[in-house]
C-alpha cells in the first residue's frame, strides 16, 4: 500500500487518505474505512489514478455522493475513489445538455426548469449525482435517465476514456451495463425539449410538495430500498404487511415512506442488512413476493 500511494503522489493525485471512515461519505451515515481515499481534483488525475491501480491489480471502488449505498461495517479493502467538484461542471447547448458526474440530479432539473426544458422533472426527487443515475437508469414518475441520454463519458479499468451511446449501456430497470464492465462515469449528455417554463416549474413544484410531504428527508437514508416489484409498489407492500416502524438496533422503517430505511443515529451496516432480511422475509411470508434491494452494497463482510 505504501508505494501504491507513492505512485499516487508522483502523479499529483488531489488528496490521499489512509484508512479513512467512510460514514461521513454516505447518506446513510454508515460504514467503516477504506483502506485508501482517493479524491482526485480533475479528470486527468482520475484516469492517472485508475492506470495506476490497474498496473498494480488494486480492486476500487467508486463514490459520487453517498446516497443509494450501503458500506459495510468493515469496511472496503483496495481504493476507494470520490468524484470531487472538478466534475460539477454544467453548460447547455440549445437542447443538449452536458453535465459533470458529481453534478446533482435534483440541481440539475432544476436549471433545466430555469432553461425552459422539459425531460428532467422526474429527477426533482432523486438524490445523489448525475453518475449515479446514469449508472443505475435512476427514474421516477414514469421516465428514466435511458429516456433522455445521449451519450456518457466514461473511464474504463484501463484508465482509457470513451464515449458510450445510450443504447451501448443496455439499460433496463434500475440497471446498465456498468454494473458489470467496471467503469467510471465522468459526463453525461442528455437531449431535452423546449417547454412551457410555468408548467416545468410546476411540476417540479408538485413533485417536491410531495416528496416532502410523503419522505424522510430530514433523517439519514439512502433513498428507497427496494425496486418495485412489477404491477406493484414497494413501500406499499411493507406497509400493508404492518411493518412501518420496524426497527432492528438503530436502523428502522420509516413511519413516513416504508420503502425508507432511517439510521436513527446509530444504525451498523448489519442493522440495516438483518432489517432488510427481515422485510424481505415477511413481504414474502404475506404475498408471496421477493423483494429486490435498489440499494448498493459494498465492502467486507
Amino acid at each position: 500500500m505504501e508505494q501504491l500511494i507513492s505512485d499516487l503522489q508522483a502523479a499529483g493525485i488531489g488528496q490521499i487518505k489512509q484508512n479513512e471512515s467512510l460514514a461521513p461519505y454516505t447518506t446513510w451515515k454508515i460504514g467503516g474505512p477504506a483502506d485508501i481515499l482517493i479524491i482526485p481534483t480533475n479528470k486527468v488525475q482520475l484516469a492517472a489514478a485508475i492506470q495506476i491501480l490497474y498496473r498494480r491489480g488494486i480492486p476500487w471502488t467508486v463514490i459520487g455522493r453517498g446516497s443509494n449505498l450501503l458500506v459495510t461495517d468493515l469496511g472496503i479493502r483496495g481504493a476507494v475513489i470520490k468524484l470531487g467538484e472538478a466534475l460539477e461542471t454544467l453548460r447547455f447547448e440549445g437542447r443538449m445538455v452536458y453535465v459533470g458526474a458529481s453534478y446533482s440530479f435534483i440541481k440539475l432539473s432544476v436549471l433545466a426548469a430555469k432553461e425552459g426544458l422539459t425531460g428532467l422533472e422526474f429527477a426533482g426527487g432523486i438524490p445523489g449525482s448525475v453518475g449515479g443515475a446514469v449508472y443505475m437508469n435512476a427514474g421516477a414518475h414514469g421516465s428514466d435517465v435511458s429516456r433522455i441520454l445521449k451519450w456518457a463519458e466514461v473511464i474504463l479499468e484501463t484508465g482509457e476514456l470513451v464515449q458510450m451511446q445510450a443504447q451501448e449501456l443496455h439499460y433496463a430497470y434500475r440497471h446498465s451495463i456498468l454494473h458489470r464492465l467496471p467503469g467510471i462515469v465522468t459526463e453525461a449528455v442528455f437531449e431535452l425539449d423546449y417547454g412551457e417554463r410555468k408548467e416545468i416549474k410546476d411540476a417540479l413544484a408538485a413533485h417536491r410538495a410531495r416528496r416532502l410531504r410523503t419522505q424522510p428527508l430530514q433523517l439519514a437514508t439512502a433513498g428507497s430500498v427496494f425496486r418495485n416489484p412489477e404491477h406493484h409498489f414497494a413501500a406499499k407492500l411493507i406497509e400493508e404487511a404492518g411493518l412501518k416502524g420496524l426497527r432492528v438496533g438503530g436502523a428502522e422503517v420509516s413511519t413516513l415512506h416504508a420503502n425508507f430505511i432511517v439510521n436513527t443515529g446509530c444504525a451498523t451496516a448489519v442493522d440495516v442488512l438483518t432489517l432488510i432480511q427481515e422485510v424481505q422475509r415477511k413481504v414474502r411470508e404475506v404475498y408471496g413476493i421477493a423483494l429486490v434491494p435498489e440499494v448498493l452494497v459494498v465492502g467486507e463482510r
